[in-house]
């Protein structure tokens, strides 16, 4: 992995598990109306960079480009909601490791297994640790009846997330469409499928109390979250799949920390040092 990869992918990491900090703090608001305001204002903000790379020469999308772009939209509503209600049901150093474990192995599989990567030796074993250290992270405190629930959503949203990793790659990969575009035309996307379920429900009398307790929290993810994913799609258009993909969950590390300093999860020592596995893997995947 080249060094501009490896900053494009750690910062990425930190951006993300802030964002799912965010996430975690209005866990108990209604999941749709949270992750559709979140959307919507990832949308304006984010607009004028979208309108600016377009007028600076960039390459609008074209109809099949909006349709690999619909479909990467459709996985990542999926990734969002369970994520949600994994983070209803348990803590934040619990349920991101979970998800985030699943998520890059089973994208790494399937990047072997069906696109042609072929990681050697030194990028297996980095692999193998971050996934083992992920995991560890994850079991690292016996669940009680209220975790398994977390648990379940973690698991369920990481197969999202192998399925947006392996797709949106082949999108920026072999559509060439623009990380900008599809980075903003998930963002919008998003805002327009669920409009009708928040705006047409009882939940349009939830938005100001949402908005009232948690702007900051839906202000931050809005800017956050498409970052995070902007730095990390850059990466995949010069970086293989196999190594991009588990090096972002260094954000593991921060999201531990995150969740054991700010939302007292508890548990913090020992989760920390089943975190150190994931280093020892990001330094062997960067080495190999």
């Amino acid at each position: 992995m080249s060094p501009l990869a490896l900053a494009l992918v750690l910062s990425s990491a930190v951006a993300h598990a802030c964002w799912n900090l965010m996430s975690k703090q209005a866990a108990q608001a209604d999941g749709v109306v949270f992750v559709w305001m979140v959307a919507a204002a990832s949308t304006l903000v984010w607009t004028p960079v979208a309108a600016g790379y377009l007028l600076l020469g960039g390459t609008g999308p074209s109809w099949a480009d909006l349709g690999v772009i619909a479909a990467s939209t459709t996985l990542h509503l999926g990734y969002f909601m369970l994520l949600q209600r994994g983070y209803r049901h348990g803590d934040l150093s619990m349920v991101y490791p979970i998800a985030r474990g699943t998520g890059p192995l089973l994208a790494s599989l399937v990047a072997v297994l069906f696109l042609g990567e072929r990681p050697g030796p030194v990028g297996v074993a980095g692999i193998l640790l971050v996934g083992a250290g992920v995991l560890l992270l994850g079991a690292a405190r016996r669940p009680s009846r209220r975790d398994l629930g977390g648990i379940g959503f973690g698991l369920a949203t990481g197969l999202f997330i192998a399925a947006y990793t392996v797709w949106d790659k082949q999108v920026v990969s072999v559509f060439a469409v623009a990380p900008i575009l599809l980075n903003y035309g998930g963002d919008l996307g998003r805002t327009l499928v669920l409009t009708s379920p928040v705006l047409g429900s009882r939940r349009r009398g939830l938005i100001l109390h949402v908005w009232h307790e948690h702007r900051a929290q839906v202000l931050g993810a809005a800017v956050l979250m498409p970052l995070s994913y902007l730095l990390a799609l850059t990466a995949y258009t010069f970086s293989p799949i196999s190594v991009v993909a588990p090096v972002r969950e260094v954000s593991v590390l921060v999201a531990v920390v995150l969740g054991g300093r700010l939302l007292a999860e508890g548990d913090l020592t020992r989760r920390l040092l089943a975190a150190c596995v994931i280093v020892g893997g990001v330094v062997t995947i960067a080495l190999g």
